[in-house]
């Protein structure tokens, strides 16, 4: 049942509101309108080039607010330092974190955004959740205000203005009160509720700096309770909920339902201060932020700690040693990036069942030692074996950490298996977990490959992850081709490589700590590119040859849950390219005769009607585009969701009669298919129509149509 928010804190909050006004005629609009043009001197990130401040926040789990006498489900408190200038932003050093039960603090905690900072963003996020900023420029168009009446705050009259969303049922929004200074129209204090996925409570306080004339947070409360909605609120990457009915394996061990945050900010400082040392963080844990004496916290806690606070330090102490979660939750993050911990060994999720036209059924067992079998060394390994063309394949090597800080990484390996002709796979995007590789199953044509490899991973910065790869590749084929150059003719050839990628995450937000970099936020766009030197005499190297790969990922997630994504990728080979090292357009049609012959699993960005084998090219291009459109509600188990889909490639290849054995044709016409997916309709299931048409649509009406499944799964 929707309860009326607006209504209970306008009520609540009277009392608060000084000299209230009976005035009738306001022009609200034009009165809030007002307070968001004045953003730009009123914002602090906007009219301050730098400033600081200190905050202690403590954060808890409780399935009781009144009772002080039990222990939380949750504890942790920390200090931080908040450094703000107008070319890096945000960054947030932690100087203590004390979290009760663990060992070590998990880190993951940090990386979830309670709240946003300020009410001007656009975005105003909380538990993850985003709503429009009701002093955004998108305010007035998502929001109804009301005047309140007139008020008195820190000695400066003010104004109360109540809001609403617009249309809660497509755009949920936020609901409360705003207090305005009525010189300047900056916030002085705010109260929010949100009645929606989640039913959350803000109270925030400011602090006004006289000499900059500008307020800036001093407190602010969060309080949080889980919604009608089973969605996970969570705080151990998915693991740990806040009252979720869903079960998960510490459920038992660490549940509650309210989460409670209060935090405090002291210590302003708005003068110019030193350069900050890693700027580009947006999170950075200080080396002994976990081991603060008592009188560290006694320096900056606004209050002593509860008797409830204290038992919950022995009592997660326990809980934690005794239902083993520490353990049990670092198999459970291994396994959401694709692992399966067992001791000092990760078994790779990826290997152990695959299936696909050329090896049938492919059985798998592979893995790489973890930290506790060495944090500065690591073996790896795997071995595969396809029922259809009854080979085994396998692979090996070992690695030696150079640098932790930058994640330098040097490694050696052999490998002995298949590759799909024509694929180009960058170095940067090559750990893509996914229990089920949908376009696998219906891939063709492989070549058989035997290769030694040297590598060397490092992240120049946070943003910036990079690879070099120097490979020395026997070639072998499975089908009937050969390649001509000159008077020689090749089917069986040797390829030295050296290789160079790169991957760019300009929007994307990161925290080190003891642990590493890790995302903290995925952000948007993401830049992909490689290049690749294919060098002839070297290691007896048959070819000389350059390819050169850039992609261009970039989404864009709307208030109503709607979604539209972009990729748009080019490829160009130079020199003397084997059919095995050009491109495709990653065709995922079966070469079959009836509509339902070819039904099988759509791929994620592939072309669903162009057949495998169908084109080469030497250079090539290509735009996808997707619209999520917002999920339909047809109950908390059912939400189908429905994409519009528009593919578009175009290529050309030279010396087309070098490539003997094989036909196939040119992609310098363009090629279009456009249709639509429902996904999620039945356990992570969905289905797909794609149609083909354009300059290189097919005579007859039903090759051009691809009607297949999708599978979704999220864990």
């Amino acid at each position: 049942m929707v309860k009326p928010v607006i209504f209970i804190l306008i009520v609540f909050f009277a009392g608060q509101i000084n000299g209230f006004s009976q005035q009738k005629n306001i022009d609200i609009d034009s009165l809030m309108q007002s307070a968001i043009d004045r953003g730009i001197v009123n914002n602090p990130q906007a009219v301050l080039k730098h400033y600081s401040y200190t905050t202690y926040e403590k954060t808890i789990i409780t399935d009781s607010i009144a009772n002080q006498t039990n222990s939380h489900s949750f504890f942790t408190e920390k200090v931080a330092l908040n450094n703000y200038n107008e070319a890096n932003g945000f960054k947030e050093e932690v100087l203590g974190i004390n979290m009760a039960g663990f060992k070590e603090p998990r880190y993951e905690v940090l990386g979830i955004t309670l709240q946003s900072r300020s009410f001007y963003d656009e975005d105003f996020v909380i538990f993850n959740y985003r709503y429009a900023g009701p002093l955004s420029k998108r305010g007035l168009k998502n929001y109804n205000y009301q005047f309140v009446g007139d008020t008195i705050i820190l000695n400066r009259p003010g104004f109360a203005v109540s809001f609403q969303p617009k249309r809660p049922e497509t755009i949920p929004g936020l609901e409360g009160i705003l207090y305005l200074d009525a010189a300047t129209m900056a916030l002085q204090k705010v109260h929010i509720s949100i009645n929606d996925e989640l039913l959350a409570r803000i109270e925030q306080e400011y602090e006004y700096i006289a000499e900059n004339e500008v307020y800036l947070p001093k407190s602010s409360k969060l309080y949080i309770e889980k919604g009608e909605s089973s969605k996970r609120l969570s705080l151990f990457r998915g693991k740990v909920s806040v009252g979720t009915i869903e079960k998960n394996p510490v459920k038992e061990a660490i549940q509650g339902r309210y989460l409670l945050s209060t935090s405090y900010n002291t210590n302003f400082n708005l003068s110019e201060s030193a350069a900050l040392e890693h700027s580009n963080l947006a999170i950075e844990v200080m080396e002994d932020a976990e081991e603060k004496p008592e009188s560290f916290w006694e320096k900056y806690r606004t209050q002593g700690l509860s008797q409830r606070d204290l038992n919950s330090f022995d009592y997660l102490d326990n809980v934690v040693k005794t239902e083993n979660i520490e353990r049990r939750l670092a198999m459970i993050n291994n396994f959401g990036i694709g692992y399966y911990t067992v001791d000092f060994f990760d078994f790779d999720l990826t290997y152990p069942l695959k299936f696909n036209n050329y090896e049938g059924l492919r059985l798998g067992l592979g893995g790489v030692t973890n930290a506790r079998f060495s944090e500065n060394f690591r073996l790896e390994g795997y071995t595969a074996y396809g029922f259809k063309d009854k080979v085994l394949k396998y692979g090996f090597g070992g690695g030696v950490l150079l640098n932790e800080s930058h994640g330098a990484w040097l490694s050696l390996s052999y490998s002995d298996d298949l590759q799909e002709t024509g694929s180009f796979n960058y170095l940067t995007d090559r750990r893509v977990y996914s229990l089920f590789e949908p376009r696998l199953v219906n891939i063709t044509q492989f070549f058989d490959f035997k290769t030694f490899r040297l590598n060397q991973e490092y992240q120049i910065t946070p943003k910036i992850l990079s690879e070099f790869q120097f490979a020395k590749t026997n070639v072998l084929q499975t089908q009937d081709y050969s390649f001509v150059l000159g008077d020689d003719t090749y089917s069986e050839y040797d390829i030295t490589e050296a290789t160079f990628g790169v991957r760019w995450s300009p929007s994307s937000k990161f925290m080190r700590s003891e642990k590493g970099t890790v995302e903290i936020y995925d952000g948007y766009p993401k830049i992909t590119a490689q290049i690749s030197k294919g060098i002839s005499g070297l290691l007896k190297g048959d070819f000389d040859f350059t390819r050169v790969g850039a992609k261009f990922f970039y989404q864009v997630e709307r208030l109503n849950k709607s979604t539209t994504e972009f990729l748009i990728e080019g490829k160009m080979a130079f020199g003397e390219v084997p059919l095995t090292h050009l491109f495709h357009a990653y065709p995922n049609a079966p070469t079959k005769e009836t509509i339902m012959q070819r039904f099988s699993v759509a791929g994620v960005s592939s072309f669903e009607t162009m057949y495998f084998g169908e084109f080469f090219s030497d250079r090539i291009a290509s735009l996808q585009i997707k619209h999520h459109l917002r999920p339909f509600n047809l109950g908390e188990k059912f939400q189908p969701e429905m994409v519009f889909i528009t593919r578009y490639a175009i290529g050309d290849i030279s010396n087309i009669e070098r490539h003997q054995d094989v036909t196939f044709g040119k992609l310098n016409k363009g090629f279009t298919e456009s249709g639509f997916e429902i996904n999620k309709i039945l356990f992570g299931f969905g289905t797909s129509l794609t149609y083909r048409y354009g300059a290189n649509s097919l005579p007859n009406f039903a090759d051009n149509i691809a009607f297949k499944f999708t599978f979704n799964l999220q864990l």
